[in-house]
């Protein structure tokens, strides 16, 4: 096996091992895979990431980080072997979108705050995405996110078209009218599933105006939710 053993390793060496363990005489689980089988690997170490750094671990923050890199030199091994694309590529075509995504740092443009910097990253996507309406943009937001994540992002490209609520009691009054709408039983499930999700969306519109992140919410209410329930579960055990 040609493979330099070192005390400290580097992208270069993850590649290569990588290129190993798919070969002729490396791993067999890891020469079967391909994308749609490790894809939920990718979704795990995701959410893996995201909650050492909700729990403020940096060690488990840098072991997770790698669990992640290693699914993008993963899939990137098994597009070199279709000689589609490789490692290199991916990392070329990031470091251009970051450039022409930043013009005020390395172009002519200025953009002295976030909310600037913002919307030029926002009008350059659009261009270079060849979109030109606000529906396009929409269509672009992945399907495969969380419900609530995709519906924030999708009120957010809502809203730079102009289409928002215009008020908190504007957003109100339209969540208030939706829970009006549930509140008599309907025995048509297509009718009860159409009213709670309008009824979500504007809770959604609704967070957003008192600038609540929903993903957030809903994932710290789940947490009271349980640790509440837990207390119930000791009191009614005593």
């Amino acid at each position: 096996m040609d493979f330099n053993f070192k005390d400290k390793y580097g992208i270069d060496d993850l590649i290569k091992i990588m290129e190993i363990l798919r070969s002729e005489n490396g791993c067999p689980w890891d020469r079967e895979q391909d994308h749609k089988s490790i894809r939920q690997n990718l979704i795990e170490e995701t959410y893996e990431v995201i909650e050492a750094i909700d729990n403020d671990d940096t060690e488990l923050l840098k072991e997770e980080l790698g669990d992640a890199l290693l699914q993008v030199v993963f899939h990137s091994r098994i597009e070199e072997e279709k000689n589609s694309f490789d490692f290199s590529d991916v990392a070329d075509g990031i470091c251009k979108k970051l450039i022409i995504r930043h013009p005020h740092v390395f172009g002519n443009i200025t953009a002295d705050t976030p909310e600037e910097v913002l919307k030029n990253w926002d009008d350059i996507k659009m261009k270079t995405k060849s979109q030109t309406k606000a529906s396009e943009a929409m269509d672009s937001v992945a399907k495969s996110l969380p419900a609530l994540m995709r519906a924030d992002k999708i009120r957010s490209k809502a809203k730079k078209a102009g289409y928002a609520p215009k008020s908190y009691e504007t957003a109100y009054e339209d969540t208030e009218e939706k829970l009006k709408a549930l509140s008599k039983a309907s025995y048509d499930k297509a009718e009860n599933n159409r009213k709670i999700g309008e009824l979500l969306f504007s809770v959604i519109n609704l967070a957003a105006m008192v600038d609540v992140n929903p993903e957030e919410s809903l994932y710290r209410a789940c947490d009271d939710f349980t640790e509440n329930f837990r207390k119930l579960e000791e009191n009614s055990s005593k």
